[in-house]
């Protein structure tokens, strides 16, 4: 039974090897100690438009990939590839050509309105300069299935879920090392396969512009939705009643 001591055969069955898996444990003040300053640092986090120039050392960079690699996955495939660059030219050419979707996005009328009204505080529009500000650009990208060598292809399962999961600690591991970065998806994104040489079972997923903000960067003075916006709990007495049999004690 769950929570039993792990004799091989729940929740798993003799198909490999296993190691044994110990959790820290803390008390419950430790708990939510961690917790909250966990949140407060989280809670300071914000995209930034505004860039330095300043370098960043290559070895955040690997070390906040490493990181997103720890997310989980479906069958533990790791549908996901991390690009990254710093040369300037291939800034300039990744930033010319999400300039130009973007500039028919938002003059040309491919953006809807309503979603053009709903951004509209955010300041954004069509032209990108910090993407050759930026010491770096990270591209994410999702491999919608497994290529081998002989030709054959294998599936990959929940790619969007797991994918979406490796972007989230991304920007975590990001944000914890004190830089800053923006969750830019430019639309359509299939330039980025073709400028950046990915083979066609990768689709980008997040174009990541990395650095530390400017010491004149300014956010949008936003808030974020409370717990009680966010969060429903339910019981016995507010769940849904359909298809629902329980079992009698």
């Amino acid at each position: 039974m769950p929570g039993d001591t792990f004799d091989g055969e729940y929740p798993y069955t003799d198909v490999g090897e296993y190691v044994e898996y110990r959790q820290p444990s803390y008390g419950e003040a430790e708990t939510l100690e961690r917790g909250r300053e966990f949140l407060a640092l989280m809670d300071g986090r914000r995209s930034v438009r505004q860039f330095s120039d300043k370098p960043v050392s290559r070895a955040a960079i690997d070390v906040a990939i490493q990181a997103a690699s720890t997310a989980p996955s479906g069958a533990h495939l790791q549908p996901w590839r991390f690009v990254i660059t710093e040369d300037p030219m291939v800034k300039r050419a990744i930033r010319e050509a999400a300039e130009e979707e973007e500039r028919v996005n938002y003059l040309d009328g491919r953006m809807p309105e309503d979603w053009q009204r709903d951004i509209a505080r955010l300041g954004t529009g069509w032209r990108k300069p910090y993407l050759e500000t930026v010491p770096w650009i990270v591209v994410l990208f999702e491999e919608r299935y497994r290529q081998f060598d002989d030709g054959a292809r294998g599936k990959n399962y929940y790619v969007k879920e797991s994918v979406g999961i490796a972007a989230g600690m991304f920007i975590t591991a990001l944000h914890t090392m004190g830089l800053a970065t923006l969750t830019h998806t430019p639309s359509p994104m299939a330039f980025l396969t073709k400028l950046l040489g990915r083979p066609g079972n990768e689709r980008p997923f997040i174009l990541f512009p990395i650095g530390y903000a400017a010491d004149d960067a300014v956010v949008p003075a936003l808030e974020r939705k409370r717990l009680d916006e966010v969060m429903i709990e339910v019981d016995t007495s507010t769940m849904g009643t359909e298809g629902f049999n329980p079992v009698s004690s």
